[in-house]
């Protein structure tokens, strides 16, 4: 495979140094504070519906399987905590898309040394239905794979390879997930995302695996989303963007 993880890692590090650039701060705020407000609801749901849920998955095996529920209540409660991330990531996926996009597009703007233009609500307005429905195709691709890998888990002894197929699976979304911005505003089509990521396949996984482990650590979370459009865009225009003379401002 093609790439490197460690470049890969790079990206995301050098997103975060660029959060605090004048000119996209007010870029920045609003996935911020859909983050913060979003994952405040997921924590809270967890701690008030947590063991609820996990006995409800165990009421549904059959009782000639009850021999079982020392090893399928850990499956469960995994299943559970896999399947309220992934509901509150794609919700908030969907309500920041059209920001991210703008962010994305900015952040190229300044890494080509190019006069970043405010063009306001107007043009935000007017990316919303693109941004939808391009969230619909990355959700139409995830959820039949989400699945395979929930049956997976679900069937003994095969289902303790689950957790290195969930990070493998996590991080090959999230890298499709943030490196569609900045390609969707250069018009690439979401099966040449793909194409493209697939040639750097190490580096989009150890962009993605990053960003994975990002969203899992407390206060770090928050910042993960605009850090993760911010490293991507980056990745678009280094390793991607059909112009090779881009100005690229390195982060110490």
């Amino acid at each position: 495979m093609k790439g490197n993880p460690f470049r890969g890692f790079g990206y995301l590090i050098r997103g975060f140094g660029l959060l605090t650039e004048p000119g996209l701060r007010s870029f920045v705020i609003v996935p911020l504070a859909i983050n913060l407000v979003l994952f405040t609801l997921a924590i809270y749901l967890l701690m008030q519906q947590f063991s609820v849920l996990v006995e409800y998955c165990l009421s549904l095996m059959p009782d000639w399987l009850s021999f079982l529920d020392w090893f399928m209540w850990p499956v469960f409660a995994i299943l559970v905590l896999i399947s309220v991330y992934f509901s509150f990531s794609i919700v908030a996926n969907f309500i920041a898309a059209p920001f991210n996009g703008l962010l994305a597009e900015r952040v190229e703007q300044r890494l080509r040394g190019e006069i970043l233009v405010d063009d306001g609500w107007k043009a935000l307005l007017a990316s919303v239905p693109r941004a939808l429905h391009r969230e619909m195709s990355k959700l139409l691709y995830q959820l039949p794979r989400f699945l395979i890998l929930l049956l997976i888990t679900l069937i003994p002894v095969i289902g303790f390879i689950a957790p290195a197929l969930w990070f493998l699976f996590g991080a090959w979304m999230m890298a499709i997930q943030y490196c569609d911005y900045p390609m969707d505003n250069n018009r690439v089509s979401f099966s040449d995302l793909r194409s493209n990521l697939k040639t750097r396949r190490l580096s989009s996984l150890g962009f993605g695996g990053l960003v994975s482990l990002g969203m899992v650590i407390p206060v770090l979370n928050l910042l993960i989303m605009p850090a993760a459009v911010i490293g991507a865009t980056i990745f678009w225009v280094e390793e991607f963007a059909p112009e090779s003379s881009a100005q690229i401002i390195e982060q110490t």
